[in-house]
Formats: C-alpha cells, structure tokens, sequence
C-alpha cells in the first residue's frame, strides 16, 4: 500500500514529525453527573467468605452473582441497576451469614443437648464416667 490510501497530506507521513497539519481544537466537557451522590456498595469480599465457606443451599453463591452484576453496572455508570443488584446480594450475604452461623450453632446444641441426656437418664451409662465414651461409641457400631 501506498500513502495515497491513508489519505494524508503529501508533506505528512506516520511517521514524520509534520505538526502543520494538526490544529489544536477546542476543550471537551465532559459531564460526570452528580459529584455528591456515592456509588452503591458491592458486597463482593462478604460474598466471596459466604461463598467459600459453607454456602447453604447456594445463598452465598446468588450473593456473589449479584455483587458481581452490582460492580459491572457500576463501573458502566447505570448506579440505578447496580444499587439494586447491591441491595439483593447485601440480603443474599445477610441470610449466608445467618444459615452459616446457624447451622454449627445448631449442631453444638444438639450435642450438648445428647450429652445432657445421655448422662441424666436412668438405666443408662455413666457417660462422663470411666467406661462412659467407650460404652457411648458401642451404640454405633454395628
């Protein structure tokens, strides 16, 4: 190819120093919106924890899709879409956090409550005895 296709003028090649041909033009506005306004929150780094750890029946994982798509709108400047993607994946994390919590929480519980029980009852083993956890661990075995 030829200079004559890149339609510059004749003294102005790429790879010339040819400032006659560029003019300066005039300034850009640019208009950034409202200054004021703060952009929503993402949530991403407490969805990524709901996410690794535990993750009932995927609520961590819904909360990382919508901190995700929150980020995205907000880096494309729609914060109307974005604060709603914030809003659902702030109530994603906060119901991971609570099953997350809930459930050792429970289990503790529940072994607190056998362990209770299983010493108070009568007829049974001593469990905090001296054969207590041996005679415990018979009823599992088959």
């Amino acid at each position: 190819m030829d200079n004559h296709s890149y339609n510059y003028p004749s003294d102005c090649t790429p790879l010339t120093n040819c400032k006659s041909a560029r003019k300066p033009t005039g300034s850009t506005v640019v208009n950034m919106g409202i200054a004021d306004k703060k952009p929503p929150r993402d949530y991403l780094i407490w969805s990524l924890c709901n996410t690794l750890y535990v993750n009932f029946c995927c609520l961590g994982f819904m909360a990382l899709i919508y901190s995700i798509k929150a980020r995205d709108q907000k880096t494309q400047g729609n914060l109307q879409l974005a604060q709603e993607c914030s809003d659902k994946a702030k109530w994603y994390n906060i119901l991971a956090a609570g099953w997350n919590l809930l459930v050792p929480l429970l289990a503790i519980v529940l072994l607190v409550l056998l362990l209770v029980h299983l010493g108070s009852s009568q007829g049974s083993f001593d469990f905090f005895g001296e054969d207590g956890f041996q005679s415990f661990m018979k009823l599992f075995s088959w």
